[in-house]
């Protein structure tokens, strides 16, 4: 299995987008953590993952996602995620990750949440 993985940081508004491309896994997953971590030192904590480009994601990658979000939602921050693929989709879904995170169509209106204040209520 491929272990191609890039991840490309930019900014909506107010929040950093981090688009993932690639394979998300046990071998890539250090790199995604690396980069939320970082974001959420300098403070950034409306975080969007941008996943039209995540062909895969394996538990590991699944795991950066969970071992985050509680801290940066008792911050005041999120994670939306955004664009995932229908065979990545289903993982995140079987999983239960619809009812954690909230996952629109695309970077815009994962920024929108952020813009009307939405947040999910856990």
């Amino acid at each position: 299995m491929s272990t191609n993985f890039r991840i490309e940081r930019s900014e909506l508004g107010g929040a950093v987008v981090l688009a993932l491309d690639g394979f998300l896994d046990a071998h890539t997953a250090p790199q995604f953590e690396n980069a939320i971590s970082s974001e959420a030192e300098a403070g950034h904590l409306h975080l969007i993952a941008d996943c039209r480009k995540l062909s895969y994601i394996s538990s590991a990658g699944l795991g950066v996602f969970m071992s985050f979000i509680e801290e940066i939602r008792e911050k005041g921050g999120d994670i939306k995620l955004s664009g995932i693929e229908p065979k990545v989709y289903q993982v995140f879904e079987v999983l239960g990750f619809h009812e954690l995170f909230d996952i629109v169509d695309n970077v815009e209106a994962a920024g929108a949440l952020f813009d009307q204040g939405s947040r999910r209520k856990d």
